[in-house]
């Protein structure tokens, strides 16, 4: 087995072993919480730019299949982990995690202190890092760390979505029959931004009774009304929100002309278009497990987040739009905004994510609160 070398942008190196491809990457280290759901992660494209540390510590037990992809690729830079599993037992595995990162071209590094690293990066927040397999000079991987450009101010969207509007027409999945496929088109049409959706979104929506076309990060407004739909979803991605200035002006357009239901980077362009601000947060959110309070109802949600931006709280009472936005949702750990919705225009939006993949169902009714706001729009 190859040596491995995680070097950190503030100095900090773990020495462990390879798995996966082999070679040299650089990333935004950051941590998931999730036990398991690794082959979504690593096909999530929010987390474009950045290097996951997984803190369960045995990952690739249950291998890699052809139907749980979030996309058509892996998006992560990097993946880290305690103990890689090189047999899988699962009846619905194809090949193994290390096989298949190999076939990527990922770099993985496993063997580390997976709990040092947590905790290094809920001290000092994420941080920029590179996993090696071909080099010993920890003071020059440390060097390209530290000078790697950071996720601020990128605009990573451009790099995951779809190149042309395309339809989708699948649905939920059942055991033993797959993924459902509707005879018909679903009642309301929708038309999806691509800023790096999930397919379980996509699946969520066709699920709910929507007929979806999913279009690309930059298209904009006037081309997404002509398409007369009865609602725009906005979806997840990865990076900054303020690096996509145009996805924020289309959605100014679009604002009051149709129904809008934003997710995760979705939800931080409402944020944005509605005059708000957007800030980092120290290490993000990134797991299965994020307690969410609903402030109409006072119910608690566990939810499956990934992000490290957020709307900020006190910029959306300082807009223009001002006591027509209420803030719906809060995150019970740290009291960040988790969702928002306009009192006279027809839009909400959460930031956590209802299609759970992996993680809870908490909130699934969402795509039906969606597709009730079509409905009253008439």
């Amino acid at each position: 087995m190859r040596r491995a070398i995680l070097a950190l942008a503030d100095g900090t190196v773990y020495r462990g072993w390879s798995f996966g491809a082999e070679g040299e990457t650089v990333g935004e280290v950051v941590f998931n919480t999730s036990m398991m759901g690794y082959q979504e992660i690593l096909s999530d494209p929010s987390y474009k730019g950045q290097m996951v540390a997984m803190t369960y510590p045995e990952i690739g037990n249950t291998g890699v299949n052809e139907e749980d992809f979030e996309s058509s690729r892996v998006h992560v830079e990097g993946f880290i982990v305690k103990e890689a599993w090189e047999t899988p037992s699962n009846w619905r595995a194809t090949k193994s995690l290390h096989q298949f990162l190999v076939e990527q071209g990922i770099v993985g590094i496993q063997g580390i202190d997976t709990r040092a690293l947590t905790r290094r990066l809920r001290d000092h927040g994420s941080m920029m890092g590179v996993i090696s397999t071909g080099t010993e000079d920890t003071e020059a991987l440390v060097a390209r760390a530290k000078s790697a450009p950071p996720i601020e101010g990128r605009d990573l969207v451009k790099e995951v979505t779809c190149e042309a509007p395309y339809p989708w027409e699948v649905a939920d999945w059942t055991v033993g029959a797959g993924y459902r496929r509707p005879r018909s088109p679903g009642a309301y049409k929708v038309v999806a931004y691509d800023f790096g959706v999930k397919f379980n979104i996509l699946r969520g929506l066709t699920a709910a009774g929507c007929d979806v076309t999913v279009v690309p990060a930059a298209t904009p407004a006037a081309e997404v009304l002509a398409m007369q739909p009865h609602g725009v979803f906005l979806s997840n991605g990865p990076g900054d929100p303020q690096g996509v200035p145009y996805a924020v002006e289309a959605v100014r357009e679009l604002l009051g002309k149709v129904p809008i239901f934003g997710i995760c980077l979705g939800n931080q362009i409402i944020g944005l278009a509605l005059g708000g601000n957007t800030v980092k947060l120290k290490f993000g959110h990134h797991g299965g497990n994020q307690p969410v309070k609903d402030l109409s109802t006072g119910k608690v949600e566990i939810t499956s987040q990934n992000h490290n931006f957020v709307v900020e709280m006190e910029s959306l009472a300082a807009t223009t739009h001002g006591d027509a936005i209420e803030v719906t949702h809060i995150n019970l750990n740290d009291q960040s905004v988790e969702g928002i919705r306009h009192k006279q225009l027809p839009l909400f939006s959460v930031q956590y994510h209802p299609e759970a993949s992996p993680g809870p169902h908490d909130a699934a009714y969402l795509f039906r609160r969606f597709v009730e706001m079509m409905e009253k729009a008439g």
